[in-house]
This record gives structure tokens, C-alpha cells and sequence, in this order.
């Protein structure tokens, strides 16, 4: 690192980037940012005409983009994900698992079943492992390789009606740190990122003036996050700057922890 120029630490120029549920949201944002930067993307989406006008943008700004309809839920959509993206671009460097859900306080363990339990660690868990199962031996056969998870505050804080989301988040944390030791042989990386509260259309459905003060309250750095934020360290993990650290977790957060009381 100590020869490299500091635009080279944060270039990506030539390198592939899969970024899953990036038609909306923080995955979006993901998605443009590693293409500013140089990075050919490819766009998983459950939504595959969301996925598609943001490859539209980026190839309309200069850049390469592919969209490719993902169902992470479904083992053949994510195969098909990654062959797509080698089959276009020639490898995969970068993957961004930023596609889950579950959480928003409505997982009373009175209302919810074992088979939504099942699906949530699916969704934010199994995926995840199935696709760097899937990516490694591309990344390291191209001698660059660095996983970007996304995880959530979720995963350490203690909040009613979150048990599945934020044990299936913490599972995540704990799943890269262990992964960081198989897959650094192999020169690849792989860590986590934790947004705190973000505006994103998910938080708009919920947040009101009330709860937002509430928020903020907890909130060192006194706003809510933006999609930027996130990308930004999204950012840092995929680039070249951070090609010494791997299994770590770093919270987007304001400095705070945004809970309610």
C-alpha cells in the first residue's frame, strides 16, 4: 500500500462488482458508487425493472452494468447471478450481499411461526453463505476478492419484536469473522456492514416526526443516516485502502444506537 497513490486506494477500475437487492435503497446507492469509481456492477433484484433502470443509469454515466432478476431465496437464481456476471464481465471481485428483510418490530414470537423464522435466516443468512460459497474461487483465481455484508444495529441492539431479524443479523456477524480465516489463504476478504437508522422508502413507511426526535435523541451526531453513508463504507471494504482488515463489523450509526426509549 505504501507505493500506491491515494485516487489508487479507491480505485476499481477493471474490478466486478454483484450487488444483490440493488435496485432500491442502500443497494442502490452501492451500486453507483462502486461505478463512479470504476467497477463493471452487477444487479441482482427480486425487482428486475428496478434493477434495470439503475443499470440504465450507470451505463448512461459512461459505466458498465448488467441487471439480472434475483430471487436470493431461490439456490438456481443466485448460480444464475454469478454466471451471468462472469459470463459478461470475466470474473467477480466484489460481492455486496445487501439483499434481507424481516425486523421493523413486528416478530412477536406469539404471532410469528418456525416457518418464518426459517425463511428470515434464509433470506439474510444462508443466502449470504451460499453466494461466497459461490464467488471465492472466482475471486481468488483473479487474485482480488473482497465480500461486503450488510448487517444491521439489529445484530447487537435489544429491541421487542425483532428476534428473527437481529439473531439472523448477529448470526451474520459472526459468520464473516469466521469466514475471514477460510477465505484469507485465498487472498480474500470479507466483512460487514452495520447501517443504524437510514432513510430509505423502508423507513419512510414507519417514521414520524415523534419517532424520528426519539431517534435522534440516542444520536451523538444529530441526524438519521443517508443511503451515502452506508455506500460509503461499503466502499472502503470493496477498495483497495482496506486490503488489510477482514471479519471485521463497522457501524454506520451517527455514533448512536437511534432506539426509541
Amino acid at each position: 500500500m505504501k507505493n500506491m497513490s491515494i485516487e489508487s486506494l479507491f480505485d476499481l477500475t477493471g474490478k466486478v462488482a454483484i450487488v444483490t437487492g440493488g435496485g432500491n435503497g442502500i443497494g442502490r446507492r452501492c451500486c453507483e458508487t462502486l461505478a463512479a469509481v470504476g467497477a463493471d456492477i452487477v444487479i441482482g433484484d427480486l425487482k428486475a425493472e428496478d434493477a434495470e433502470t439503475v443499470a440504465r443509469g450507470i451505463r448512461e454515466s459512461g459505466g458498465r452494468a448488467l441487471s439480472v432478476p434475483c430471487n436470493v431465496l431461490e439456490d438456481h437464481d443466485l448460480v444464475r447471478l454469478v454466471d451471468k456476471a462472469v459470463e459478461t464481465f470475466g470474473t467477480v471481485n466484489i460481492l455486496v450481499n445487501n439483499a434481507g428483510g424481516g425486523g421493523g418490530g413486528k416478530e412477536n414470537p406469539f404471532e410469528i411461526d418456525v416457518e418464518y423464522f426459517e425463511k428470515i435466516f434464509k433470506l439474510n443468512v444462508f443466502s449470504v453463505w451460499r453466494l461466497c460459497q459461490l464467488v471465492v474461487p472466482h475471486m481468488a483465481k483473479s487474485g482480488y476478492g473482497s465480500i461486503v455484508n450488510i448487517t444491521s444495529m439489529g445484530s447487537i441492539n435489544k429491541s421487542p419484536g425483532m428476534s428473527a431479524y437481529a439473531s439472523s443479523k448477529a448470526a451474520l456477524n459472526h459468520m464473516a469473522a469466521n469466514l475471514a480465516y477460510d477465505f484469507g489463504p485465498m487472498n480474500v476478504r470479507i466483512n460487514n456492514v452495520g447501517p443504524g437508522a437510514t432513510r430509505t422508502h423502508a423507513l419512510s413507511t414507519v417514521l414520524t416526526p415523534d419517532i424520528e426526535a426519539r431517534m435522534l435523541a440516542h444520536t451523538p451526531l444529530k441526524r438519521l443516516g443517508e443511503t451515502a453513508d452506508i455506500a460509503g463504507a461499503v466502499l472502503y471494504f470493496a477498495a483497495p485502502v482496506s486490503q488489510w482488515v477482514s471479519g471485521q463489523v463497522l457501524f454506520v450509526n451517527g455514533g448512536g444506537v437511534q432506539t426509541l426509549d
